[in-house]
């Protein structure tokens, strides 16, 4: 394990693709007219005081979806807020305000945050890549839950795979199936998308292969992260011709027409049609954590070529059958895997068994089939909501039954129990400390550029998901008093009291 004294602190960014539509919907109030605060509930007035931000708010007039079980027939000041706390996710246009109507119940979301303090804003939802605990929305009171959204790396922060920071959210939507909302297929948009015939056919990859293209293809111009998947690659280049393009071990390069393409995750045809010309692909994720699965593994199923990969270590738990991918960790060595790629490069037989699942009698694994089918939510489907607005009606039908739950309690407390409390754990993110690609973390040099960054980075998120859970725990409303509450539980670590 790498010492937290040799390394240097490091902020890595994320990023968000827009997302296509809009599922759920809207209050009736016309254009013109507001909430006004005498029509806002008096005790909860006096209880928080803050200034009221829906005496402000406008509520777009569109038609409004209602789940097939939702009977929620009140008007919109007596519903609970959602407060999406990343304005710039908010999942709704062109306002800062919706009324959603759920499967069972309906809420308000608001991307406001002048709703922090009133006791009707019920949840917050954090979008996990914006989320710093220096930023956080402090008193955390305590009707007020607290909701994950993250569906993408983790190295966009990793106070979200220690236990203290997990521990800080009620509800959660990330790529890992124990998730309350799992987005593990978020890559995947449908079995359809895995059944698209095989795009350059294996006669014509031999033919390519004659005139002196690899077997392999690496693309990456992202370099320098958690997974160091760099440093294994340039290992195996030592065994195995590999066409490199991109910014990352780079040394062939891209065809002017594809220069703006060396980091696509779209699918653009020229793009695709380049890249579908190699037998295999190496996909390596830019972090490790189960589940976490994205288009570089899913693109080469996609075109009928063999993907090699590292990255969710249970990948073979989502994959059309046992023969589909290559796992690089099923490898004792990179010479041992090259060995097989060359092996497989030269019998036909041998390769085309890993494209059998084209055929849909040859998909065999049901988890994978039973979760296409079964999910909620879409991709590019306009039958379905997007992840956005599904999780947050998944937060506002699980906050509708939580407060009936607690004034059913109040109400008879010999009759009713009170609603347990619920909590994530680190099955929800938990993704453990990065390691070198190739080798042994102990035989790199201590100015090594890897070392420097990424466990440092990993060990700073537990300092602050320590400290941000100090600051709630001694209900402190100063954000900026998290790196007073680091120093101190520091002197208690160095004591042996922490």
């Amino acid at each position: 394990m790498a010492g937290r004294s040799r390394l240097l602190p490091f902020a890595c960014l994320g990023f968000f693709g827009v997302l296509c539509w809009v599922w759920v919907s809207f209050a009736s109030f016309p254009d013109d007219q507001v909430l006004p605060l005498e029509a806002l509930d008096a005790l909860d007035r006096g209880a928080f005081q803050p200034q009221s931000a829906l005496s402000e708010m406008e509520f777009a007039s569109v038609v409004s979806y209602r789940g097939p079980g939702n009977r929620d027939r009140r008007s919109n000041k007596e519903l609970p807020i959602l407060l999406w706390w990343s304005g710039g996710l908010f999942p709704h246009f062109p306002g800062d305000t919706e009324r959603i109507d759920c499967a069972t119940s309906s809420c308000l979301v608001t991307s406001n945050r002048k709703v922090q303090l009133y006791k009707r804003t019920t949840s917050i939802i954090f979008y996990g890549t914006d989320f710093r605990a220096y930023e956080a929305p402090l008193p955390r009171l305590h009707h007020q839950t607290w909701a994950l959204f993250h569906e993408e790396s983790p190295m966009n922060n990793y106070v979200l795979s220690h236990g203290p920071g997990i521990r800080l959210f009620n509800y959660t939507a990330t790529f890992r199936r124990e998730s309350d909302y799992p987005l593990t297929l978020q890559w995947l948009p449908s079995l359809e998308y895995l059944l698209e015939p095989v795009a350059v056919s294996l006669e014509e990859k031999n033919r390519l292969r004659r005139e002196g293209l690899a077997p392999v293809l690496y693309m990456q111009s992202h370099c320098d992260v958690p997974s160091d998947r760099d440093r294994y690659v340039k290992e195996l280049m030592k065994y195995i011709k590999i066409d490199s393009y991109g910014k990352c071990l780079n040394n062939k390069p891209l065809p002017e027409y594809l220069e703006d393409t060396a980091t696509a995750t779209g699918e653009e045809p020229k793009f695709m049609n380049f890249v579908a010309r190699y037998k295999f692909h190496l996909a390596l994720e830019n972090g490790l954590c189960p589940d976490y699965m994205t288009e570089k593994l899913w693109r080469p199923l996609h075109q009928g070529c063999v993907p090699i990969y590292r990255g969710a270590s249970a990948v073979a738990d989502w994959m059309p059958n046992d023969r589909s991918v290559i796992i690089i960790d099923d490898f004792p060595s990179p010479k041992a895997l090259a060995d097989f790629l060359i092996h497989l490069d030269e019998n036909d037989d041998e390769y085309a068994k890993y494209l059998e699942f084209k055929n849909p009698s040859r998909i065999t694994n049901t988890r994978l089939l039973e979760s296409l089918k079964t999910r909620e939510w879409g991709v590019n489907d306009m039958s379905k909501p997007n992840y956005l607005n599904g999780f947050e009606c998944y937060v506002c039908d699980q906050e509708n039954a939580r407060l009936a739950a607690e004034h059913a309690h109040k109400k008879a407390p010999k009759t009713n129990q009170p609603p347990r409390p619920k909590m994530a754990n680190n099955s929800h993110m938990g993704c453990s400390l990065p390691s070198p690609g190739y080798g042994d973390v102990k035989d790199l040099p201590s100015d090594d550029g890897w070392l420097q960054i990424w466990p440092q980075d990993y060990w700073q998120s537990l300092d602050q998901a320590e400290g941000l859970e100090s600051l709630i725990r001694h209900n402190e409303s100063d954000p900026s008093l998290l790196w007073k509450h680091i120093q101190s539980i520091a002197v208690s670590r160095a004591k042996g009291k922490h």
